[in-house]
């Protein structure tokens, strides 16, 4: 350090405890201007990488260590003095600035054979800023990227038997460019003997190394990898596949009528939204409970992640099994179709996640739809997924301040963290409540042409053009609004302004009711709410009810605002010790809650929270509480005719 740099600071120490004094009663106070805040990182431009292709080299072969080493070769033009390098921070399908810089460890950058100095950007934390000696024609960059080995320290991607490589997490790109001007070659090193899948092109093998051609890099970072030593691969049609991962070989004996299933999904939605806007497509899945879940679009391929069992206990999982037509689904809306301030030139540039209500919403309308329609899920368990978003919201007193637009803005708010009172603040709403949103406007559309149209005709005009077009085609509210007038001329802007953007609406029934269905309650969860409760192994729901979550051993997991629980001073953390004399049990709980149904007998809970023991009396006489659909027009229904299958002789 110069003695400049030492002297500086304490001369502007001293100008600023001197020019600026702030007298109040007799006290100096200093008072400090900001430091202008540097923009070091330039703004990407639509022009081509002058360096050339970046090679990305992965040995992914560690999965004692789940230790992903990178070595990347960034070719630079003649003269480049300096070097931005960047890691991705806002990733396309994430909604928000959760890129994994935290993993990257052991960073070291090269040139001619000899180490390079770098800093971290102090604004810009996920840029690395390199200046390059004269005459260097290529940089060097080593480092490890280190996947979670526990659920605590974030998504476990490396399991001894499979893992799920994602390239944003380990590889850096020129800052200054669109990405898809900057182009790599990307090589992988596998475990011995394992099988590969991913929609990149142009796969060659080498033993247990694995290339593929050079590719642009947005769509290198739009085409994740499974691999794994049990695999197996089936072919769905359509130029369609779907790669399958498991913990345990007998996993993978799918019966032939449930892969029939999924080859009808893929049908239904080609069906559905009239076009198609990829080459090929691969739907990426892991049966497994040891590698991090996951859910997650592409435009030509889907991260997928469902419990081991899935596609063999296929009546007992039938909940469990919305993930693919969820996302290939997202194939259409959110990769093709995407909104303009979500579509970014790059991983810096912030999203701005205001249509999620149409990107994730309508998804979320249509993963059910095409779910039923193929038959990956039972027409009851759709239904009774329906229901339970509907119930849900009769007991959220959060929808009274807070819009279904204003929870778009929750994964960059939250980023998924667990609430206090989740009920009050809302959460991603914007899929369960968009849903029915959307349900209501095909009902609207049906009711308004007689049942000769309805949202199938909005996802062929909105979704379906540029067949074959796998780039993408931003919108906005307008266009939204547009293309629904073109199937069916109604008040659209005011409708989806009401039901999306403004506060304190009724619970969303009118589609579901205008579908020919209503919400009822009833003592027993439908099969989609028993499906999720079994599966929590011995957790006890009662939100509907006491409104409140308890896990297995008696810790209270959630509570809702103003319900009886809560007036009691039931909270999330506590534990039930005791139930009306009796130590805690989950059938217990629930034979308290049905004993005191019509009765003025309180609960009587003894709960330990924060070190105290107390007796608590929760005053709640309406028994167990479950939401059902239960149909009330005769014949097939609305709701029913939106369920139906499309394919020619499907039943």
């Amino acid at each position: 350090m110069t003695k400049t740099h030492i002297i500086a600071p304490l001369a502007l120490a001293l100008s600023l405890a001197t020019s600026h004094p702030a007298i109040a009663q007799g006290q100096m106070r200093s008072a400090p201007k900001a430091v202008p805040l540097p923009h070091s990182v330039p703004d990407a431009v639509d022009k081509p990488y002058p360096g050339g292709t970046i090679a990305l080299d992965i040995d992914a072969s560690d999965t004692v260590h789940a230790a992903y080493r990178v070595t990347e070769t960034i070719p630079v033009a003649n003269g480049t003095k300096d070097l931005i390098l960047e890691l991705p921070q806002w990733i396309p399908g994430n909604h928000s600035p959760n890129g994994t810089m935290s993993e990257l460890v052991d960073v070291q950058f090269f040139a001619n054979g000899k180490p390079l100095k770098w800093w971290r950007d102090p604004v810009e934390v996920f840029a690395f800023h390199l200046e390059l000696p004269a005459g260097t024609a290529q940089v060097v960059a080593k480092f490890i990227n280190t996947s979670p080995l526990q659920p605590n320290e974030g998504r476990v991607t490396v399991t001894p038997d499979m893992l799920n490589l994602q390239w944003d997490r380990m590889s850096l790109y020129p800052a200054g460019y669109y990405v898809r001007q900057i182009k790599f070659k990307p090589t992988v090193k596998f475990p011995a003997g394992w099988g590969v899948a991913t929609a990149l092109d142009g796969k060659e093998q080498s033993g247990d190394t694995v290339t593929w051609a050079p590719v642009e890099y947005d769509t290198l970072v739009d085409s994740p990898v499974m691999a794994g030593v049990n695999f197996k691969r089936f072919d769905l049609g359509k130029n369609v596949a779907m790669d399958v991962v498991a913990d345990r070989p007998e996993n993978l004996d799918v019966k032939p009528e449930h892969i029939g299933a999924y080859k009808a999904l893929v049908d239904e939605a080609f069906l559905t939204y009239g076009a198609h806007h990829f080459d090929h497509y691969d739907i990426l899945l892991a049966l497994s409970n040891k590698l991090g879940g996951i859910g997650l679009e592409h435009h030509r391929s889907s991260e997928n992640s469902m419990q081991p069992k899935a596609l063999t206990d296929w009546k007992d999982l039938d909940w469990a099994r919305n993930v693919i037509p969820h996302e290939i689904s997202h194939s259409w809306d959110g990769k093709f179709r995407r909104p303009a301030k979500l579509w970014t030139p790059d991983y810096r540039q912030p999203m701005q996640d205001n249509l999620l209500w149409v990107y994730e919403g309508q998804n979320q309308f249509w993963g059910l739809i095409l779910a039923a329609r193929s038959g990956v899920q039972s027409k009851e368990n759709v239904l009774g997924q329906f229901a339970s978003y509907a119930g849900m919201f009769t007991y959220e007193p959060g929808r009274e301040w807070r819009s279904v637009e204003d929870t778009t803005h929750d994964p960059i708010i939250a980023n998924r963290r667990p609430k206090p009172f989740a009920t009050l603040d809302r959460n991603e709403d914007y899929y369960t409540e968009g849903a029915l949103v959307w349900l209501e406007a095909d009902q609207i559309i049906r009711e308004g042409t007689g049942g000769k149209k309805g949202l199938d005709d909005f996802a062929k005009v909105f979704f379906g053009i540029k067949n074959g077009d796998w780039g993408e085609v931003p919108y906005e509210f307008e266009d939204v609004v547009k293309a629904l007038d073109t199937v069916y001329h109604y008040d659209w802007a005011s409708f989806l302004h009401t039901r999306l953007q403004t506060p304190g609406q009724p619970v969303p029934l009118n589609g579901i009711e205008k579908g020919g269905y209503k919400l009822v309650w009833k003592d027993t969860p439908n099969s989609y709410d028993k499906g999720r409760i079994d599966a929590a192994k011995g957790a006890v729901s009662l939100s509907y009810s006491l409104g409140v979550g308890i896990s297995k051993d008696g810790t209270v997991t959630s509570t809702v605002w103003g319900s009886p629980a809560f007036k009691a001073g039931l909270v999330t953390g506590a534990k039930i010790l005791g139930i009306n004399g009796r130590s805690y049990d989950g059938d217990d709980m629930k034979d308290a809650v049905t004993a005191a149904k019509g009765t003025t007998t309180p609960i009587t809970l003894v709960v330990e929270r924060a070190g105290r023991v107390q007796t608590i009396s929760i005053d709640y006489h309406d028994g167990l509480r479950y939401p059902w659909l239960e149909k009330t027009a005769k014949g097939e229904a609305g709701l029913d005719l939106l369920l139906a299958p499309r394919r020619p002789g499907a039943k």
